[in-house]
């Protein structure tokens, strides 16, 4: 059975806006006409693809469907490009997950070069880096930066490198909770004085305390969810934690932070991709690759 292109083009939307009316105002048409046109992509396959809640939810078929769709519309308008052809409507949209540190970091300026030579239209959605596969699988994203090696169906999965973070504090914070100077700081303090996470499933801060023999429930904590701002937390003493070395080193060198010792943790990453065979999803694959081989600590 052929997938209409217009019609899975309509789910996309019903599924990216969570209503039909919202989807119907991008379609310019009624919600009626937009809920016809889901019933009848849904006889054609012999499926339900669209739980009616508000918001709406695609089941497992809906998403297989919308990620044809978000696939489609990608080649055709690289078709039309290659054919001359004046291409109507809005520039592609290519969805990408990303975790908050790559985001916060390195990432950016990886996108920044492809957006010098390439037209799209990117939509960055911020997961932590163990959640971004699950944006994939919905077909919300057509490519994420994860932590998770193996990719979903209809998804390649490439080694981007690793992320290193270091345990740091501000010498204020040192001078609070201990009185060495220098050198590491012992268990006993670190199960009084408070560390910083950046939401309550960040386990970063938990395994290096594990690491120096500490139990992390034992030890208080600060939730300051935005990497920047959790290391200026960092640096204003507000309490110790994990900071990317790229972060870290200039605090480091200026005296504005201070090292606690301890192996550092790493973090491996991986680029997962649609195998759709597009010209553009090539030329982002090159450039995140290549700017990950300069940033991000290689085997």
């Amino acid at each position: 059975m052929r997938i209409d292109p217009a019609l899975a083009e309509t789910l996309r939307l019903v599924g990216e806006e969570g209503t039909l009316e919202a989807a119907a105002r991008r379609q310019h048409m009624t919600p009626s006409a937009v809920s016809q046109r889901v019933k009848l992509l849904e006889q054609q396959l012999g499926q339900r693809l669209l739980v009616r809640t508000k918001p709406v939810q695609l089941t497992a078929p809906g998403e297989v469907v919308v990620r044809f769709a978000r696939g489609h519309a990608l080649l055709e308008h690289e078709a039309g490009t290659e054919l001359g052809l004046e291409t109507q409507g809005e520039q592609p949209r290519i969805g990408i997950a990303v975790n908050s540190d790559s985001l916060a970091t390195w990432f950016v300026p990886a996108l920044a070069n492809f957006a010098r030579e390439h037209d799209a239209q990117l939509e960055l959605q911020r997961e932590d880096q163990d959640e971004t596969a699950r944006l994939l699988t919905t077909g919300a994203a057509m490519a994420a930066v994860t932590s998770a090696r193996s990719a979903p169906p209809g998804y390649r999965s490439l080694p981007l490198g690793s992320i290193v973070y270091v345990a740091v504090a501000s010498p204020w914070w040192r001078a609070r909770w201990t009185r060495n100077t220098t050198g590491p700081v012992g268990p006993d303090v670190l199960a009084r004085a408070p560390r910083i996470d950046y939401d309550t499933s960040d386990d970063l801060q938990a395994t290096w305390l594990r690491r120096q023999g500490v139990d992390p429930s034992l030890a208080p904590r600060h939730l300051v969810p935005s990497t920047h701002e959790l290391a200026d937390a960092v640096v204003a003493g507000l309490g110790w934690g994990m900071l990317l070395t790229m972060q870290a080193e200039p605090l480091l060198a200026r005296g504005e932070l201070l090292a606690l010792g301890g192996d550092p943790v790493t973090s491996a990453l991986f680029w997962q991709v649609a195998k759709t065979p597009s010209a553009l999803l090539d030329a982002l694959t090159d450039t995140v690759l290549e700017t990950a081989r300069r940033e991000l600590q290689q085997p």
